[in-house]
């Protein structure tokens, strides 16, 4: 996959904490903000998703979320909602009133409490391979779960697990080669290596629990994107998702796993377009 030039990455204070950013696309655009899922960081975002969003009219802010990246980090828990307040208080920083809100994964859990929590913010919301929490879905089997958890001692053997990871619960449709999985594990590790944020990251997850109850009080459009072939987050997760919604549209796409590669990442932003300008 490409990565994000991280030269055009800037530090914004925001509330307690230094975010690290990009926003591309014309100032006088309607924005859009994409949250990033566990551990990732805001370079792996792929630039054909970017590109597309921002010639399709939009002005795109990309971020590292708090305890990854360039971000700051903490030495103590938080949840799930402190994150979703994080964009908001990243967005005032920015000077960005009302926005689009698309995450991924954990960062789509996040752009669901940012729906939630201050529905005077968010014009539309997209909730990206994600879930509603509910504990009824089936999970993910025990090989793919566990190597969520699974790490090693040193950076060669830490980039070989990205690397292997990223074909597990990549998209079978979309296949990357090994030299941009890669090169993709090699600058991110090199960039941040915080194992202890990943961690507090996935307690914010388990503590947050059931979101079903609190979906139910979104009133943004919503459109929920799901791939058919994630065998990390299944597919029944995007669709509960969308169920608890009101009036929420799923979309399911072939093909697609636990990821946005460059060759999927114009179809991803034509679908949000296409919501968008509805």
């Amino acid at each position: 996959m490409s990565l994000l030039d991280d030269a055009a990455t800037e530090l914004v204070d925001a509330g307690a904490l230094t975010f690290a950013c990009q926003t591309r696309g014309d100032r006088g655009d309607p924005s859009i903000i994409l949250i990033r899922g566990l551990g990732t960081q805001l370079i792996e975002w792929s630039p054909a998703l970017v590109d597309t969003l921002v010639a399709g009219g939009l002005r795109v802010t990309v971020f590292d979320n708090r305890d990854v990246g360039r971000t700051s980090k903490l030495d103590h828990d938080y949840a799930l909602t402190d994150m979703a307040d994080d964009v908001v208080a990243l967005a005032d920083a920015l000077g960005i009133g009302r926005f689009h809100v698309l995450g991924i994964s954990l960062g789509g859990m996040v752009a669901q409490l940012v729906a939630a929590r201050h529905p005077d913010r968010v014009d539309r919301l997209f909730s990206v391979m994600s879930s509603s929490g509910n504990p009824d879905l089936p999970r993910a089997s025990d090989s793919v779960r566990g190597r969520l958890t699974v790490s090693a001692n040193d950076r060669s053997g830490r980039i070989r697990l990205d690397v292997e990871n990223r074909a597990v619960w990549g998209s079978p449709g979309y296949p990357e080669p090994e030299t941009a999985r890669r090169q993709a594990a090699e600058a991110v590790h090199d960039r941040c290596y915080c194992p202890e944020g990943v961690a507090r990251q996935m307690r914010a997850v388990l503590a947050d629990g059931s979101r079903v109850a609190r979906l139910a009080a979104i009133r943004a459009p919503t459109l929920v994107i799901h791939g058919a072939d994630d065998v990390l987050v299944p597919p029944e997760h995007g669709a509960d998702t969308a169920r608890a919604i009101p009036g929420a549209e799923f979309q399911l796409v072939p093909g697609m796993g636990h990821n946005i590669p460059d060759a999927l990442a114009p179809e991803i932003a034509r679908r949000v377009l296409e919501f968008v300008h509805r």
